[in-house]
């Protein structure tokens, strides 16, 4: 009879460890699927997307980065306005289309323009960047869009930095506005789109439709590939899930 009930317990034993290593097994192996396939779902979406907006001259790694940080902060509600993700790609010409709308509805590209970097950044191409007053110079980083105003520059658009890279935004008047020197004549006459004292400005041409569109609370992300920021900017190192 003890020997019965030592092999029934020994028996119990051995299949509640073997019961209990399946469980343990489903549910790493479940975790471990989760999250490769949320990898897999933001690099398969950001692909998708990329090629429904069908348009190479925005650079992928500039565009999968700001997509990133608009799904990052979409996700923890702090952005007022999702329809739009603006991208300004600093590493290209100045010279070029370089700011992009995307309609993150239609999942299509609305609307491209030439934008100016600030005048101690660089001459055609954006090299030095900071986020220091007075320094004349474009700041890195995820932007988002506040309130409309009439200033000096006319009707405008002031911006909130959100990373240690452009958090003096406000203390530097970096805003969105309209500028002669950000217009295609400025390239004929003087060989290059002209500069700012740091911010974003456009062309007079469809800048007031632009401004409308991407006010109040919507994602703007100006790039360039450089480590010192890239290392570090918690929302493009940020895991994203959708």
């Amino acid at each position: 009879m003890c020997r019965k009930l030592l092999l029934l317990s020994t028996l119990f034993v051995l299949n509640f460890t073997v019961y209990a290593l399946k469980v343990t097994t489903v549910t790493t192996n479940n975790y471990i699927s989760d999250y490769n396939n949320s990898e897999i779902s933001f690099s398969t979406y950001s692909l998708d997307l990329y090629d429904k907006i069908n348009d190479t001259d925005l650079d992928f790694d500039a565009f999968k980065y700001g997509l990133k940080g608009y799904l990052k902060l979409q996700n923890k509600g702090g952005l007022k306005n999702t329809k739009y993700l603006t991208i300004i790609d600093m590493s290209v010409s100045a010279n070029s289309e370089r700011l992009y709308i995307i309609n993150m509805e239609t999942q299509q590209l609305e609307h491209k323009s030439l934008v100016a970097h600030g005048r101690n950044s660089g001459g055609t191409y954006a090299k030095q960047f900071s986020n220091k007053v007075n320094s004349y110079q474009t700041s890195l980083g995820f932007y988002k869009t506040a309130e409309t105003y009439i200033g000096k520059h006319g009707f405008s658009l002031r911006l909130d930095g959100l990373e240690f890279s452009n958090n003096n935004a406000r203390r530097r008047a970096v805003v969105i506005h309209e500028a002669d020197y950000a217009n295609p004549n400025y390239i004929k006459k003087n060989g290059r789109l002209g500069r700012s004292y740091g911010c974003p400005s456009l062309p007079k041409k469809d800048y007031k439709a632009i401004i409308n569109k991407i006010k109040n609370g919507s994602c703007l992300f100006i790039y360039h590939p450089k480590s010192s920021y890239l290392k570090n900017s918690k929302l493009v190192n940020a895991s994203t899930t959708l």
